[in-house]
This record gives structure tokens, sequence and C-alpha cells, in this order.
């Protein structure tokens, strides 16, 4: 009977790893979920055409939009384009 001794702790030793494993995935989902919803573009801003934004990073005085074909777009406060930076051919 030894070896069914074994085999019960083997046993609720598993269950523990996956219940432990269960609550770490539920974790990690309720950490990643509540974080705040990023930021909507300023509708002052009006990208060149057939331009898509990529990432958005805003400061003080001014918001800079890189593109999905690399280009970098940076507005003032108003909405107005104030610099244009290709991407690197």
């Amino acid at each position: 009977m030894p070896e069914l001794a074994l085999l019960r702790r083997v046993v609720v030793g598993l269950a523990l790893v996956m219940g432990l494993g269960i609550a770490a995935i539920v974790a990690i989902l309720w950490l990643r979920l509540s974080q705040p919803p990023l930021p909507e573009l300023p509708g002052a801003i009006a990208l060149p055409a057939g331009a898509r934004a990529a990432a958005v990073t805003f400061a003080r005085d001014w918001t800079v939009v890189v593109t999905d074909g690399g280009e970098i777009l940076l507005y003032d406060r108003t909405g107005a384009l104030r610099q244009r930076v290709a991407p690197d051919a």
C-alpha cells in the first residue's frame, strides 16, 4: 500500500499546483483588464490621407503620432502639424 500513499500525495500536489496556476492566470487577467483605457486622439488632429496611428505620445504642449508606415508626426496643442519626419529608406 505504500504505492497508493505516494500516488495520493502526487495527485494532491498536482491539484494544488493546478489551483495556483489558475489563480495566477485570473490575477494576471484582472491586472491587465483593469488598466485604464488609452486616451483618444484629439479631434483637432488630422492624419495624412491613408495613414493610421500606430503609436501616440501625449506631452504637455505637443502630441507625437507614429504612423503604421513609420512616419513621425509632431502636432502642437491646437492640432496643427508642426513637423513631419519620414522613415529612413
